[in-house]
């Protein structure tokens, strides 16, 4: 049996290591197949007939110290990257929330990070890559070499082919620690505003208590951070070595929780406790990439605390000019529902990237954790009617459930991303679970 981050949905598949075109076409006949890398995304869209693994595609091919340009097998990590070149001064140039996604997972999700609203999605950074075809054709992507479908992969969901290597370039640092404010806000208004007066700041994210209501809906726990510079290191324990990776004691989820573990009052308690953890209105100090990028991350299995029927996360972006009466009608409707989430976080993204599968447009996202129960589902269906209303749409590596209807609606530019995949695999052997649900 194998499932995905979110632990739904579980199936009975074929995992295989991908070692060459001739052996994946001999294992692949007659079945369905799609590429997988460290099963990150939370529903289906790593699923099917055949998991084809690319954990041991884990190679670095190249890297020029003077310019930070990397080449890479698709198997590689951001943990491996982040281990190998921050000692050296260079930083992945967009990271998501975890560093445990593989280099062909960022590119199948054109990953974003708390950087989106000035530096743009995963996709800017990646001069090339190598793409094996549904067809076993080996293809040079780039933006000059098969554009279309170098866009087309982007966000793509592992459906254009498998992407055997990569040219990225990397993010030049001093330090491996971040610059880091903190900011209390009251409500939903207040945190909008913060959001929009640090647009400057490299990185900005908030956590939203989504179950306060009143005066005090969509209080948040605001954060901007910088790559702190070797003067701000002055007098700090790291000023003489600067690049160290500090290494942090991990702590383990050992089982499955039991399901009544997860009820609104445990979730509001925990809510209530995460936003007074910060007595003072603001807070400055530098913390080390881990806490600032990967909190989860120092738990391992922390999915487990959902419980062994899984969960899901809901991650919706509506464009800014909607966003307030958008993200204020959410957050009501999760109040009212007592469907309230340990881990809602709003960003910022910047401008759309491309016009195929890609998630983020201008404007403000907000991600949330839901654990299975009977209920969720028409709940969620009610969550799309309302981004909906507000021009909005869900992103596809954490969605297990959405219907083909809504998803045409959310992306009326799949019609160019299906004149990439015929092109690619006319037969369809490239498939997913989630590519049949949305008709992809």
């Amino acid at each position: 049996m194998i499932s995905n981050w979110g632990k739904y949905p579980e199936i009975d598949a074929e995992e295989v290591l991908y070692r060459d075109k001739n052996t994946l076409s001999l294992i692949t006949k007659g079945k369905s197949w799609i590429p997988r890398g460290m099963g990150r995304c939370y529903g289906d869209s790593a699923l099917s007939q055949v998991v084809v693994s690319s954990l041991y595609m884990n190679h670095f091919l190249a890297f020029d110290a003077q310019t930070g340009v990397l080449t890479c097998e698709s198997g590689v990590t951001f943990e491996d990257i982040l281990n190998t070149f921050v000692p050296m001064g260079w930083f992945p140039p967009v990271t998501p929330g975890t560093k445990f996604v593989s280099m062909g997972g960022a590119i199948a999700s054109d990953v974003h990070g708390k950087n989106h609203h000035k530096e743009g999605s995963f996709s800017r950074y990646v001069h090339s890559f190598r793409l094996l075809t549904a067809e076993g054709e080996n293809l040079l992507c780039s933006r000059s070499e098969n554009p279309e479908i170098f866009d087309a992969t982007f966000g793509g969901m592992g459906l254009t082919g498998i992407v055997l290597s990569l040219t990225v370039q990397l993010k030049r640092i001093e330090s491996s620690l971040i610059k880091m404010e903190s900011l209390k806000t009251r409500n939903l208004e207040e945190t909008l505003a913060v959001l929009n007066e640090f647009e400057s700041a490299t990185y900005t994210v908030a956590w939203t208590d989504c179950l306060s209501g009143g005066n005090k809906l969509g209080r948040s726990l605001f954060l901007k951070g910088e790559h702190a510079t070797l003067s701000d290191l002055s007098g700090h324990k790291y000023s003489g070595s600067p690049l160290e990776v500090p290494q942090k004691i991990k702590l383990t989820v050992p089982f499955n929780f039991p399901s009544f573990a997860l009820n609104p009052l445990s979730v509001k308690a925990f809510n209530f406790a995460y936003y007074n953890k910060q007595f003072s209105k603001e807070v400055s100090k530098l913390s080390d990439y881990d806490g600032f990028f990967y909190p989860l991350d120092s738990i391992y299995h922390w999915n487990r605390i959902y419980g062994k029927r899984g969960f899901t996360q809901y991650q919706f972006v509506i464009p800014k000019k909607e966003g307030y009466t958008g993200l204020k009608k959410i957050i009501e409707k999760i109040g009212s529902q007592q469907m309230g989430s340990f881990l809602v976080v709003l960003k910022t993204f910047g401008k759309q990237e491309n016009q195929y599968l890609a998630f983020p447009e201008e404007g403000y996202t907000l991600a949330m954790d839901f654990a299975m129960e009977p209920r969720l589902f028409p709940f969620l269906e009610e969550l799309d009617a309302i981004v909906l209303e507000y021009g909005g749409r869900v992103y596809l590596t954490k969605d297990a459930r959405l219907p083909k209807d809504t998803f045409l609606r959310m992306y009326p530019q799949a019609e160019n991303f299906l004149k990439i995949r015929n092109l690619l695999d006319p037969e369809r052997k490239i498939r997913s679970l989630q590519s049949e649900r949305l008709g992809i």
